[in-house]
């Protein structure tokens, strides 16, 4: 693996860590970037714990800035790093270093957005971009956030610390959102190659540990239930040529089995109640997508409408509409695209364009097209676009 691989690989646990040990997320963020800058100039070959390295290096470039600083504060942080044991015992029922830092940063005294958006930067390694396209929103926006995020955790004084075990319920929703769209990002990339399966597996992970820590929890379930019935999907999705195959088209054959078992067992598990949570009708749509030799439209539709009345966004409504395709045909289908907003989403005039062709209005397909290109920002999925649009007539 290269440098920017280990990057991507390693980021968020070197993070996790050195915000441990540091209780400081500005100069854990610059220590671990400094030990990467090191390791650049250093490494001819990758050591054969990259990740044990950069912490190492990044907490002796700490160490050393605060011998700097001349303020009591800093030299309290450096004795506290000099005779701190490599791996200091864990406290409270949270044992991931990550994943008791995605609680950390959802503190309740920080806005949604801030939460969500600072835990993906660290974490999830992802940049402003990124982040920007996950939210739809501008990337001046997310840049702000996580800067005022940063700076209320400092004027605020919110400790570092693991919840108490009754404090983990009121924050999990955002620690929920965090996985998903960590994996979101995982699995349609917004730039370079469309997958990065280090992602999908780092939230598939960090699901599991909050499931073993609340198990009787059913959106934690049904979270872990979605992630892992798309992520047996995945050796599908790309065609032999790299590029992006469709449900439809996919081999079935090629799906992992056992993670579409798992999921299976654990969406029986966690649907018994009687209200189901987003999380958990999300689920039960992928579960009916992998059940069989095909998708019963029909009944993921009749999920979709339940899933809208949970969670009534724009994009349920768009992905609704791919199922009232299925199940009505699209000229329904079209009419009710035409109250859904997603400006600067490219899923939506593309979604437009595949009900305009079959409708037959292909010049109006070629337009929806476009405008979908134009947005795109991955090139596997503007390719895919661009071969969709090529197969219009002229």
């Amino acid at each position: 693996m290269d440098l920017t691989g280990i990057y991507r690989a390693e980021y968020g646990r070197c993070v996790a860590t050195l915000v441990r040990l540091l209780g400081d997320i500005g100069l854990a963020e610059e220590a671990v970037q400094d030990a990467f800058a090191v390791a650049l100039q250093k490494w001819d070959v990758p050591p054969p714990n990259p990740g044990a390295w950069i912490v190492t290096t990044a907490r002796n470039r700490a160490i050393d800035r605060l011998r700097r600083e001349s303020t009591r504060e800093a030299r309290h942080a450096e004795a506290l790093l000099l005779h701190q044991p490599d791996e200091p015992k864990e406290v409270g029922p949270v044992y991931d270093d990550q994943l008791r830092l995605i609680f950390t940063c959802c503190h309740p005294a920080l806005a949604p957005l801030a939460q969500t958006a600072l835990t993906l930067r660290l974490l999830g390694g992802l940049e402003v971009p990124e982040i920007a396209r996950a939210y739809l929103v501008p990337e001046a926006t997310v840049a702000q956030r996580i800067v005022r995020a940063k700076k209320k955790i400092r004027d605020a004084a919110i400790p570092y610390r693991v919840p108490a075990a009754e404090e983990l319920p009121a924050r999990l929703p955002p620690v929920l959102t965090v996985l998903y769209l960590i994996f979101n990002e995982g699995y349609t990339s917004t730039s370079g190659a469309l997958l990065r399966t280090d992602l999908c597996l780092e939230a598939i992970r960090l699901a599991r540990e909050l499931a073993a820590l609340m198990p009787d929890e059913p959106e934690v379930l049904g979270l872990l239930a979605l992630l892992l019935l798309i992520e047996a999907r995945r050796p599908a999705r790309v065609g032999p040529a790299g590029e992006l195959v469709t449900l439809a088209d996919q081999d079935r054959s090629l799906w992992h089995r056992e993670l579409i078992d798992e999921g299976h067992a654990l969406v029986r598990r966690c649907l018994r109640g009687n209200r189901p949570g987003p999380y958990q009708i999300q689920a039960a749509i992928n579960a009916v997508h992998t059940d069989g030799p095909a998708t019963d439209w029909a009944q993921v539709l009749a999920l979709y409408d339940q899933l809208l009345r949970h969670a009534p966004t724009p994009v349920v409504a768009l992905n609704r509409a791919v199922a009232v395709a299925e199940v009505h045909g699209p000229a329904l289908a079209l009419a009710t695209l035409e109250s859904v907003d997603l400006p600067g989403y490219h899923l939506l005039p593309a979604t437009r364009a595949e009900l305009l062709a079959r409708l037959g209005r292909d010049a109006e397909a070629r337009a929806a097209y476009d405008e979908a290109i134009a947005l795109a920002t991955n090139d596997t999925e503007r390719a895919f676009l661009q071969t969709r649009r090529s197969r219009l007539a002229l």
